[in-house]
This record gives C-alpha cells, structure tokens and sequence, in this order.
C-alpha cells in the first residue's frame, strides 16, 4: 500500500496484507508499529510481559474458523462461556450465534492489522493453555492485573478496546485490542456494499442467509463498537 492514509478495500477486507510489517513473529500495520513497541515497553516497566496472541488474520483463515463453526467442527460459545446447540437453528441465527466471538469473514478487525489479542506471558507459566475468556481477565483471573494495567494506560499509547463492554453485539473481549487512528481509517472504508462484494464473491457457509440479513449484522456487529 503506497499510501497508508488510503487503505484499499483489499487491506480492509483481509484479502490483501501489503500494509502490513512483521514484527515479533506476527504482522501487523505499519503504521503502527512505533506505538505498540512504546506500549509493550511500557507494560515490560509495569511488570509485565505483553505479549501478542493473535495480530492479523486473513479473510481466507477467517473463512476456515466461520464454516468449521458453522458446520459444526469447532463449539460456538454464548456469553455465558456454554456450548451452543447449533442442530435446532435456522443458518441466520446460527450466524448471529458465531458473530458473538468470531466476526464475519471480510468484517474481522483483525484484517485491518490495527487490532491485537493480547496477554500477559509473565503471569502463567510456560504451558498455559491460553483461552482468551472472559474469566482470565476478570477479577482473580491470572490477567486481571494486567487488564487493569491495559484500562488505565491503553489510550495514552494510541490504542483502546473496540470490545470492552457489552452493547448486544460482539461479547466483550477484554483481551483485543485496537489502535484509534489507523483502525478508524481502515473502518470507515468498511461499508455494508464492500462487505456485501466481499461476501457474494466467497464460499462462506450460511452466504444465503448472511446476504439476505446484511443490513442488520452489518449495524449490530461491524459498526456497533465502544468509542475510544
């Protein structure tokens, strides 16, 4: 991408990874590289050890997680952290059932390489299971501390959390999150006829249904986020 201020609808959609820089072992926008470096360093001054568990994510895995979900290869959970019973509901509610914790492929924050899942290695030991759940950043959970450090420090750094309370659309993800300026840049190219493009062009499971519902997903959960 010649020009980062003008991301193209490929950036956006996950379908291109030419605004991206390695960094860490994971990829994320170049332009904001110097800011995470400056928050990580921070957080290593603090005590602890921020470390990336996931950064950018292409449409095409984003794809695999949505039609193994859909499919039901992999659990879909509710906000209660209980297994959903996929096998009684029609494919638009099983969307809406998937769209709680894994966004809709060509709609992922994580395409935009603006957004991060992090944790705090220092506070488990070297074969901790990572869950990013609810429970491990709330309190008593071993990145609770860290959560409190990332609430009160975030924004001075550039970044907040898109996910941080409930507004009936993507469950909160305490673990994930975004820098202000270049995912505001990214989102505002993120309009309902991109998306709806990105979506006819896939083999996505349940198209029919998303295509049919757009509108209202596209309201609930891709512009329904916390402000910075």
């Amino acid at each position: 991408m010649t020009d980062l201020q003008v991301p193209t609808i490929a950036c956006v959609t996950g379908q291109s990874d030419t605004h991206l820089t390695k960094i860490q072992s994971h990829r994320l926008h170049s332009a904001i590289t110097a800011d995470f470096i400056a928050l990580q360093n921070a957080a290593k001054q603090a005590g602890f050890d921020l470390t990336i568990a996931s950064s950018f994510r292409d449409f095409e895995r984003q794809a695999l997680i949505w039609n193994n979900k859909f499919s039901g290869q992999r659990p879909v959970y509710n906000s209660q952290q209980k297994v959903v019973d996929l096998t009684n509901l029609n494919d638009i509610d099983k969307c809406i059932a998937i769209m709680r914790y894994s966004a809709l492929p060509g709609a992922s924050r994580h395409h935009f390489g603006t957004d991060l899942d992090v944790y705090d290695k220092a506070s488990v030991s070297d074969d901790y299971q990572l869950q990013l759940s609810p429970h491990e950043y709330e309190k008593n959970g071993p990145f609770s501390a860290f959560s409190e450090w990332l609430g009160i420090h975030l924004e001075k750094f550039g970044f907040y959390r898109p996910y941080r309370e409930d507004l009936n659309g993507v469950a909160p993800e305490l673990w994930h999150i975004s820098h202000i300026k270049q995912s505001q840049l990214l989102s505002i190219q993120l309009t309902e006829s991109a998306l709806r493009k990105c979506i006819e062009n896939s083999e996505l499971l349940g198209k029919s249904a998303v295509l049919a519902h757009l509108p209202s997903l596209y309201k609930r959960f891709v512009t329904n986020v916390s402000p910075p």
